[in-house]
């Protein structure tokens, strides 16, 4: 039977660094997948936030989401306009509730987010949100939710709260959902960086084959199991 899956990013790009082999596997095996990415991924380049002043590059940024979407087999991509790096300065109920919306438009069963301590102030308040939507309750229709990791951010925050996988994604014996992957992170040309940066098409195939290596495969993503319903 297939699945409903929703990926919940901060900014254009964290989507496919933490989880596009994965949305790429679903979709191959015949799952609906969907993206929402809450901030709009460039104007903390400012000192004062200013869209309009950005609108030709904040446009070619949403290209860009809408080719990478298309690059792992997404069904849809949403891009909202919480502020980027400045979401601890919007009231998390209205983070929540642009999250309740997608859950109730789509109905997911899976959802892919943000690891709560990575050291970007956005990445944790999505993960935060992403938790508070999908709350327990009676008749709550999402059963799984993982967190990822994203290069850059979760290996960089400090404290003893650290990313540990207990889940892995095979990306495939030929390497294909990897392959896809990094076709994805191509349309994302401005937002990559050049090795040794752990944004960098080098690091995320290094860290593919770690991962893989942990369980036996040539490459993997791995995860951060936040819920799991069976």
């Amino acid at each position: 039977m297939s699945k409903i899956v929703l990926t919940v990013a901060a900014h254009p790009d964290d989507e496919i660094l933490g989880c596009g082999g994965a949305m790429a596997r679903h979709a191959a095996e015949g799952d609906q997948v969907h993206i929402l990415i809450l901030a709009e991924g460039l104007t903390s380049r400012d000192d004062e936030r200013n869209r309009e002043s950005r609108q030709g590059e904040l446009q070619g940024l949403a290209r860009s989401a809408d080719l990478a979407a298309r690059a792992v087999g997404a069904l849809s991509c949403e891009l909202l306009d919480f502020p980027d790096n400045r979401m601890d300065s919007v009231d998390l109920l209205n983070v929540v509730k642009a999250i309740e919306k997608k859950i109730e438009s789509i109905r997911p069963t899976v959802i892919y987010t943000h690891f709560p301590n990575d050291l970007n102030v956005d990445h944790r308040v999505t993960s935060h949100a992403v938790m508070t939507a999908c709350r327990p309750v009676p008749g709550q229709i999402v059963q799984e939710i993982y967190f990822f990791e994203v290069l850059s951010s979760t290996e960089w925050a400090v404290g003893s709260q650290i990313f540990r996988p207990n889940v892995f994604v095979s990306l495939g014996q030929n390497g294909a959902f990897l392959d896809a992957k990094m076709k994805a992170l191509a349309c994302y040309e401005s937002e990559m960086r050049d090795f040794p940066h752990a944004r960098s098409m080098e690091a995320i195939r290094t860290l593919a084959a770690l991962r893989g290596a942990s369980i036996g495969e040539h490459a993997a993503e791995a995860f951060e199991a936040a819920r799991v319903v069976k």
